[in-house]
């Protein structure tokens, strides 16, 4: 008995040595994420996956513990991107693949871009509409068989017949049928709350409405309203029940009214946003989430004949290239801003480009650093755990060469990864 006492004591005291040691990261340019000014040659210390101290100037450390060198990088919490769908990609095959891409290849190619979101520094997203291999992708991640961020996801998002987000538009009619809750497809108060459960019940995080018409859809229309207010209702309030953030995709000015008055949490896109929006957002303190990038190019593949069907061309010419100045005069007029980018319409690992767009826009690079990381952590209400450099917080760390506070434009090529306590990245 007393051998096995020793043996169990010795165990112990082996265990917790193991579980002391400690990385200390040597950062010579700090942004936490909170402050408003950066720090420079700060030590962050991290046990396992928590970040357990901070400490001025370049600490000393024990012999059993580790160190990170990053004392010529700029250091930020690791970042936030808030509208992905990380599936796939739009090209010129897209639409033709909803016919030949089995779920499996799906998947195969939803591991590829996962991997490139997270070396591009993004250690968080949501996920915002797929076929339902994005919740899938997040437990692979999670159980560490994939490299990729941490993703919320919405499974499939939610749609009225013929919206949006119905997945038979443009088929044949002989293969339209007629999909409903459990398909994302909704015309009532009942309907809403039932797709809601059902995406609850295929274990999303989050919810995703299309409240307007879509760029991409096949279908004419790419900014009436699609929902009712009883409908909208139905949504929110089955959402607050399960504890769901909401977003709605929306382009046009109604469907985002409706959208914010029934509750939403955020909006998405939201190009023809008027006066009368932004102050109703900043009244019931709605999140916008704006996706320049994702209309950029769809402003510019639209000039590519062959690139989309011929009745999303001019959707995409007129809604694109507006959202950049929707982003101005939100952001002027005080609206909360979540740093998204809509990746997946154009290719995953170019998200940080959105930065240079906000920045170009007027928004401070400081204040773009904290759209992506605290400001979107609030709106996915994970901001004890994740979004800014704290102790006692999920140790997600991104670095890049240059100080994004001079060169907003060093945040498209980062130079070092870490989600987790788990370093992926480091040049």
């Amino acid at each position: 008995m007393r051998k096995i006492l020793s043996t169990l004591m010795l165990l112990t005291i082996s265990l917790s040595s193991i579980a002391q040691v400690k990385t200390y990261v040597y950062c010579g340019t700090l942004i936490d994420g909170i402050s408003d000014k950066p720090r420079k040659e700060v030590t962050v210390i991290i046990e396992g996956n928590k970040i357990v101290d901070i400490q001025n100037g370049y600490a000393k450390m024990n012999k059993k513990d580790t160190y990170i060198d990053l004392k010529d990088k700029t250091v930020m919490p690791g970042w936030f991107d808030m509208h992905v769908h990380i599936e796939g990609e739009m090209g010129p095959n897209s639409y033709i693949e909803e016919f030949t891409a089995n779920e499996a290849d799906i998947a195969f190619h939803s591991t590829v871009y996962a991997k490139r979101t997270l070396m591009a520094g993004f250690t968080t997203v949501r996920d915002l509409g797929g076929t339902g291999v994005n919740t899938s992708l997040r437990n692979a991640i999670n159980q560490g068989l994939v490299e990729g961020p941490r993703i919320y996801s919405a499974g499939k998002a939610i749609g009225t017949t013929g919206g949006h987000a119905d997945p038979t538009n443009g088929y044949r009619k002989d293969l339209m049928g007629d999909p409903g809750p459990k398909e994302g497809v909704i015309n009532s108060y009942d309907e809403a709350k039932k797709a809601v459960r059902q995406r609850y019940k295929n274990g999303a995080d989050v919810i995703k409405i299309t409240s307007t018409g879509g760029v991409l859809s096949v279908a004419k229309d790419g900014q009436g309203p699609q929902f009712t207010m009883d409908e909208l209702r139905g949504i929110v309030e089955a959402a607050k029940d399960y504890g769901f953030v909401t977003a709605a995709h929306a382009h046009g000015a109604e469907g985002m009214k409706r959208a914010v008055e029934a509750g939403i949490n955020s909006i998405e896109h939201g190009t023809l946003m008027t006066e009368e929006v932004r102050q109703l957002m900043i009244k019931h303190e709605t999140y916008y989430v704006p996706t320049i990038t994702a209309g950029k190019y769809v402003a510019e593949k639209a000039e590519v004949d062959g690139f989309y069907p011929e009745i999303i061309r001019p959707k995409a010419r007129e809604i694109g290239p507006k959202i950049q100045d929707t982003f101005a005069k939100a952001y002027k007029a005080g609206v909360k801003i979540a740093f998204g980018t809509d990746a997946g319409v154009f290719p995953h690992g170019e998200n940080a480009k959105e930065f240079g767009y906000m920045v170009e826009a007027g928004m401070p690079p400081m204040e773009a650093i904290k759209s992506t990381t605290m400001e979107a952590a609030k709106l996915l209400r994970v901001d004890d755990k994740l979004g800014s450099i704290e102790k006692g917080k999920i140790a997600d760390l991104v670095a890049t060469d240059k100080n994004p506070l001079e060169d907003i434009h060093t945040t498209e090529d980062v130079a070092f990864v870490m989600k987790a306590g788990v370093v992926y990245k480091n040049e």
